[in-house]
């Protein structure tokens, strides 16, 4: 990690004063802006590799840096807010944030979901054709799914959720962003279709399904996808 440059948009000063520190100790380099107008020059200008949001900025709102930034940068972006309401995640999330950490927050967490998103970008466009995670395998070239070599029978919607799914590990994924990937944008609101397919694939593929670890809820937002050991 030791070089990646981290924008931190952030206008409290002890945000500021607690996260440097502790990425520089990471081995990251840090920016800072106190605006959003200031952040979308830093974006143009430095190319930071990750970028770390706050929503209420004094200047504009953090998704329309966001939505902004997304039209020439494909850096990660991970929001940063103090914002509970499940709307404005899912607003940041669609509008294409990689993922959220609410405030108050443990810089551990922070951290993992900072590399979390810094993989993901590097996979790119990488098409992913093996999957294993927690002694589930995924052959999408086959289009095979195992369990500690045990063949497991989907539905072809079924399928096509698990690999929506499975191509984003460790990124949440909003219900629209689900929907809309596997059943079509005329879907994109029916979020309790989208638990019912959830819930039988789960009872498929999780050793608990009650209490699962492969896909993981989101609460109100969407659902993440466990990335491999």
């Amino acid at each position: 990690m030791n070089g990646m440059r981290v924008l931190i948009v952030d206008d409290e000063p002890q945000i500021l004063r607690f996260l440097k520190p502790a990425l520089e100790a990471s081995g990251y380099q840090v920016l800072h802006a106190a605006s959003g107008h200031e952040a979308l020059r830093l974006i143009a200008n430095s190319a930071p590799d990750l970028i770390v949001l706050d929503l209420g900025l004094p200047d504009m709102d953090g998704k329309d840096v966001i939505e902004r930034a997304r039209s020439f940068v494909a850096a990660p972006i991970v929001v940063l807010s103090a914002r509970d309401r499940e709307a404005e995640k899912i607003a940041a999330l669609d509008l294409g944030a990689d993922d959220y950490v609410e405030k108050p927050f443990a810089i551990g967490e922070l951290l993992a979901r900072l590399r979390a998103a810094l993989r993901h970008a590097k996979a790119g466009a990488a098409a992913k054709t093996h999957v294993a995670v927690d002694g589930l395998t995924i052959d999408m070239e086959k289009r095979l799914v195992t369990r500690e070599g045990d063949a497991i029978k989907l539905t072809p919607r079924e399928y096509d959720l698990l690999c929506a799914l499975a191509a984003n590990p460790g990124r949440v994924m909003t219900h629209g962003q689900i929907l809309t990937a596997v059943w079509g944008p005329a879907h994109k609101d029916d979020t309790q279709y989208l638990r019912v397919f959830v819930g039988q694939l789960r009872a498929k593929i999780e050793r608990d399904p009650s209490r699962p670890t492969i896909i993981r809820t989101e609460s109100g937002v969407g659902y993440r996808f466990a990335e491999s050991a």
